[in-house]
């Protein structure tokens, strides 16, 4: 197995193509991206396995923007007969791996890929019992060291491999499953939810998102991710010269400020976050959040960085340099993290969290 599969947005395969080629040359572990547009995954074919499966233990997932999961995986296999698709299956994963106590069977994020969805599930049943009989499938799904991943490209045509329960999406396809509140003011409140599932760790969320927080968004008007900052019973200020969700404003946690974002200032010095998602240019909003933190006027930072038509990779990496090269400059240490999440379209999503101590700010893991 030499084979790094990479999940992604379809329409960003040279995104994530691009990124996890210099993420590999940065460890010195080479090989090439095979990419076919619109597909929602990306293949990085590594010259030894030995390095694959190095990269997909040390290589972060977190530190990778465009990509959603990333598992090691053998050949294609190819017109698997339809009275036994299993024997080739497990004959794939003989011998490799070691301790895994979770199977997903899974399909690229695709409309043609969908119809494939009901026989993978109904196919896991069958694959997980001779998994478990031939002991492949064998540890606890909390606390073994890998998953084993079957994705389905098209029928009888899969990638089999595996990936680290330490460096692996939890979520099925790389993907939260999200319900659209109906009393929210719009869909883009499911942004900023996805971004807290995959930003913050849940036994971080009492914490983090607690009750009583002071919060700013700016660019907030109808109040989608206001909405989301008031039911987790925080106090916004929503700034936007739109007009405001009535609904939002009945609750009492929310003054709205009629003002442009880029000129406002906090009335308070004891704001915890600061959330934004305007369509500007993505270089004057990473500047905007970037003044924010080293002013100390945030503790935390969500932002949507809106993507050009071309050169998108190159566009957030300059943008994520901006923050950080601002960040360093001004002594502030800072972690961020940057994701194209399921619910972002032409974006990325980026978070920042300050920490008080003088030491320099950078992007970790990057």
């Amino acid at each position: 197995m030499n084979n790094v599969i990479l999940y992604c947005r379809p329409g960003f395969e040279k995104e994530c193509a691009a990124e996890m080629t210099e993420k590999a040359a940065e460890r010195e572990l080479y090989g090439f991206a095979r990419v076919k547009e619109n597909s929602g995954y990306v293949v990085f074919v590594c010259y030894q396995h030995e390095e694959a499966d190095r990269l997909i233990r040390t290589l972060p997932l977190r530190s990778l923007i465009f990509a959603r999961q990333m598992i090691l995986a053998g050949d294609l296999l190819r017109d698997l007969p339809t009275d036994d698709r299993i024997t080739p299956i497990v004959g794939m994963l003989t011998g490799a791996v070691a301790e895994a106590g979770e199977l997903r069977v899974e399909v690229p994020d695709t409309n043609e890929s969908k119809e494939l969805m009901k026989f993978c599930r109904k196919f896991t049943v069958p694959l997980r019992a001779a998994l478990r009989a031939q002991r492949i499938l064998r540890g606890d799904e909390r606390t073994s060291q890998q998953v084993i991943h079957v994705l389905f490209i098209a029928p009888g045509c899969c990638y089999v491999g595996y990936a680290y329960r330490h460096n692996h999406s939890p979520f099925y396809m790389g993907i939260p499953r999200l319900r659209f509140p109906p009393d929210a003011p719009s869909r883009s409140t499911l942004k900023l939810e996805e971004a807290f599932h995959v930003f913050v760790p849940a036994d971080e969320w009492d914490e983090r998102l607690g009750s009583g927080m002071y919060a700013v968004d700016l660019g907030a008007c109808p109040g989608g991710w206001t909405y989301q900052l008031v039911k987790r019973s925080m106090m916004v200020h929503a700034v936007d010269n739109g007009t405001m969700d009535e609904a939002l404003m009945a609750t009492g946690q929310v003054i709205h400020h009629r003002a442009d974002g880029f000129r406002f200032e906090p009335p308070r010095n004891n704001v915890y976050w600061l959330v934004c998602d305007m369509v500007e240019k993505p270089s004057r909003v990473a500047q905007l959040a970037a003044d924010w933190l080293v002013k100390g006027w945030c503790r935390e930072a969500i932002f949507n960085l809106k993507l050009p038509m071309k050169k998108r990779y190159e566009e957030v990496n300059q943008n994520l340099r901006l923050l950080c090269d601002q960040l360093a400059a001004n002594g502030v240490h800072a972690e961020v993290h940057a994701k194209q999440l399921y619910h972002d379209r032409e974006e990325v999503t980026v978070h920042a969290r300050r920490f008080w101590s003088a030491v320099p700010g950078r992007r970790d893991e990057r």
